[in-house]
């Protein structure tokens, strides 16, 4: 079997690169065994424009949005599924200080930030008491519908192997590679965490970082809280989902359900979900959510952030038939449609990768 690229993985980077593959009319298989645990399949996502304590603008922010509305647009219409809805997070001013430095930066920079009219207009549903600030021009993007949804496709294009990527039967030559019965022009590495481990990226300034959540039924929550300051968006009004915020995000899940996490632990034995997350996180929700809640289910994955908070995109230094599209951290949501096109575009038309983002940032370490 001949192809143009073998992907390795199917979370969010290898859905977006074999969508703008395809695009291009480059052939390719992908490589995926379906774990739930991955951090593509376990995340919220959200979108959101901000970030931190300090408030601040997220990187490359204003034009990650509106590619990320145009490729989710284009990847839903195919796949007949609705998979980036406008959003709002209501922030909850956990401490006084943090409404500080809230208003402090709403005034320095109003892009994306807002006061609502009535600040205690969730009172019904939560307990707070110092208030709350709203983030705009946020997306909740529907992972659990469309990641499925597009290894389905792959399915029936028998495109996609459902199997684990067993490195030692990996050949690599300088213009094509070769694993079982593929030969392909090129690799791409998609596969998370397992880059950590690669022995082409593992020098790579990785930064894993462990993440969990719970997944809740709130039988008493209303099926479509409405607020004031939830307006709706263009001439066909589109509805506005609510994302909360105080200090742990709850955002709707798949199913009616909702998420809710989560935890940034940058040391940990192992990857599974801990007894501690789960006990401090339902003492959380019992002091700030006033209807009762079930817990469903507990998961927690490895995110492959890295040290720099830069994703990893290109094409090995010493051999140019490898290559990643990896490192996005918390940010896969919004970085990896942006990314994928540009590997995509640097293989079809040698277009330049972003400087921050190309792998060659760092041949001195991949070259040793």
């Amino acid at each position: 079997m001949i192809k143009d690229v073998l992907v390795i993985g199917q979370g969010i980077c290898g859905t977006f690169l074999t969508w703008w593959l395809e695009q291009k009319g480059l052939s390719f298989v992908v490589i995926d065994q379906d774990r739930p645990s991955t951090a593509s399949r376990s995340a919220a996502g959200l979108i959101n424009p901000v970030t931190g304590r300090r408030i601040v603008k997220t990187w490359m922010i204003d034009e990650l949005l509106s590619f990320a509305e145009e490729t989710y647009a284009s990847i839903g219409g195919a796949l007949q599924l609705s998979c980036l809805k406008p959003a709002r997070v209501i922030d909850f001013f956990p401490t006084a200080q943090m409404r500080l430095a809230f208003l402090k930066r709403l005034e320095e920079d109003p892009q994306y930030l807002e006061l609502p009219a009535d600040e205690y207009d969730w009172s019904s549903l939560f307990h707070y008491e110092l208030g709350y600030g709203m983030v705009t021009h946020c997306y909740l993007a529907d992972l659990p519908g469309l990641l499925p949804a597009w290894r389905q496709c792959l399915i029936q294009q028998n495109v996609l192997r459902p199997s684990s990527f067993a490195p030692g039967s990996l050949v690599v030559n300088k213009d094509n590679v070769q694993y079982e019965d593929i030969t392909a022009r090129h690799i791409i590495f998609c596969d998370g965490i397992e880059s950590f481990h690669s022995p082409y990226f593992s020098r790579l300034p990785f930064a894993p970082n462990k993440g969990e959540a719970l997944i809740l039924d709130i039988p008493d929550w209303p099926s479509a809280p409405a607020v004031g300051s939830l307006t709706p968006i263009g001439p066909s009004p589109t509805p506005v989902i609510p994302i909360f915020k105080k200090g742990m995000t709850l955002a709707p899940w798949k199913d009616g359900l909702f998420w809710v996490g989560s935890s940034y632990e940058w040391s940990f034995t192992n990857p599974d979900p801990t007894e501690t997350f789960r006990q401090r996180t339902e003492a959380f929700l019992k002091d700030w959510l006033k209807p009762s809640f079930r817990i469903l289910d507990h998961i927690a994955s490895v995110r492959p952030a890295t040290l720099e908070r830069r994703p990893f995109v290109g094409f090995h230094p010493q051999h140019p038939a490898v290559g990643i599209l990896n490192g996005m951290g918390t940010k896969g949501c919004s970085l990896a449609p942006y990314f994928a096109h540009q590997l995509v575009e640097h293989m079809v038309n040698g277009k330049p990768i972003r400087p921050d983002a190309d792998v060659r940032r760092f041949t001195k370490i991949l070259s040793r």
